[in-house]
C-alpha cells in the first residue's frame, strides 16, 4: 500500500475518532486523543499523505478529514481487532436465544438481538430449503379424497400442502403411503430428492400408484420447485441516528433498498462457510446502498450453512464490533439449530 506503521496508525486513529464522534477529525484532535508520538505537523504530513492516496477526506473546507470508502476497507483488512464479546454481552446473547419454542421464533428473537447488539439494521435469512434435508413427512388425511402433506426440515422449516386425490384412499393406504415416502425421502438433501420423488412411482404397489403420481407431483413441487427464501428485518429506526454525512443525506434509497427482499438476499444469502464478508459503499453492486456497509455471514448446525445473517449501516459504523457480533450470534444460532 506504500504507507508506513506511522500512516497506518494515524489512518486508525481517524477511522475510530470518526466513528465515535460524528465529527470531522483535525491533526489537533489526533494528537490530543492518541499517543502517536510524533508533533501535529508531522501528523499534518501524514494526513496529507493519505489524503492524496485516496484514504480520507476533507468534506468541506476548514475541516477536518473523514475516511473514504478505501479508508475503511484499509481499515477493516489490516488495522482493526475484532472486539472480544465481554461476558455479559456473551451471557446476552445466550439468554435471548435460548428460550426460543420454534424456528420462527429463533429467527425473530435472532433478527432483535442483532439489532440491538449493534444498533444497526439487521437482516436474518430463514433456513434455506435447498440447503436443507428432509427430517419427516406427514401425511394427514383430511378427507377421503385430500391429503394435507407436512414436510418437516432438518432445519426447523415446516412446509405444508394440501393433495387432491384423483379417487378416495382408505386409511390404510394413508400410512402405506407415508410410509414410503419417508423411507425415500427421509435425511435427503433436498436438492437431491427429484429422482427418488420419481422412483416412488415406479415402486409402489399398482393400488398405490394414482394416490402416489399425484403425491408426487406435489413432493416435487415443495421439497424442489419451491425455492421461497424468506427473511426478517428489525432496526430500520436505527438508520436515522447518524449525522449528516451518513448516507450522503437522503435515506431514500437505503430504505428502497431494504424492501426488496432479492437485494438483501444477494448480500447476506451468498456468503461462503466460516467466513464474514464485509461490503463497504462502493463495494456495493446496488447503486440504492453505495452509501452503507454491510457485515455478513452464514450460519448453520455444525460446519453446514443454511442460511445468511447480517447487519446494514452508514459505512461510519463499528467495524470489530459488528463483525464480532454478527459472528457470535451465528455461531449461537447455529448451535441452537445443532441441538434441535
Amino acid at each position: 500500500m506504500g504507507l508506513d506503521d506511522r500512516k497506518l496508525a494515524v489512518l486508525r486513529a481517524i477511522v475510530e475518532d470518526y466513528v465515535a464522534t460524528q465529527e470531522p477529525v483535525g491533526s489537533k484532535a489526533l494528537v490530543e486523543r492518541h499517543q502517536l508520538g510524533v508533533s501535529p505537523a508531522t501528523v499534518r504530513n501524514d494526513m496529507a499523505v493519505l489524503e492524496e492516496e485516496g484514504y480520507i477526506r476533507q468534506p468541506h473546507t476548514s475541516a477536518g478529514r473523514v475516511p473514504t470508502d478505501r479508508g475503511y476497507r484499509l481499515f477493516v483488512d489490516r488495522l482493526s481487532r475484532v472486539k472480544p464479546l465481554s461476558p455479559a454481552e456473551r451471557r446476552a446473547i445466550e439468554r435471548f436465544l435460548v428460550g426460543a419454542v420454534d424456528l420462527d421464533d429463533v429467527v425473530h428473537r435472532t433478527v432483535r438481538l442483532l439489532a440491538q447488539l449493534t444498533r444497526q439494521v439487521a437482516v436474518v435469512q430463514y433456513p434455506s430449503l435447498a440447503r436443507s434435508k428432509v427430517r419427516h413427512l406427514e401425511l394427514v388425511p383430511i378427507s377421503t379424497t385430500r391429503l394435507m402433506v407436512v414436510m418437516i426440515a432438518d432445519t426447523g422449516r415446516v412446509e405444508q400442502r394440501l393433495v387432491e386425490l384423483p379417487a378416495p384412499v382408505p386409511a390404510d393406504d394413508v400410512t402405506d403411503l407415508r410410509q414410503l415416502v419417508n423411507e425415500k425421502l427421509v435425511g435427503s438433501q433436498l436438492s437431491e430428492t427429484p429422482p427418488l420423488v420419481q422412483a416412488l412411482v415406479d415402486e409402489s404397489a399398482p393400488h398405490l400408484r394414482p394416490a402416489m403420481t399425484t403425491l408426487s407431483t406435489v413432493l416435487l413441487e415443495t421439497l424442489v420447485e419451491r425455492h421461497e427464501e424468506r427473511l426478517a428485518l428489525a432496526g430500520q429506526a436505527n438508520l436515522t441516528r447518524g449525522g449528516l454525512l451518513d448516507f450522503q443525506g437522503s435515506l431514500r434509497p437505503i430504505l428502497e433498498a431494504l424492501e426488496e427482499e432479492v437485494v438483501l438476499l444477494k448480500l447476506i444469502g451468498e456468503t461462503e462457510p466460516s467466513t464474514t464478508r464485509v461490503l463497504i459503499g462502493d463495494e456495493n453492486e446496488f447503486d440504492n446502498l453505495r452509501a452503507a456497509s454491510v457485515v455478513s455471514t452464514g450460519y448453520g448446525p455444525g460446519s453446514t450453512i443454511v442460511g445468511g445473517l447480517g447487519v446494514l449501516g452508514p459505512t461510519r459504523m463499528d467495524y470489530p464490533g459488528n463483525i464480532a457480533m454478527v459472528r457470535a450470534v451465528a455461531r449461537y444460532v447455529g448451535e441452537l439449530l445443532a441441538q434441535n
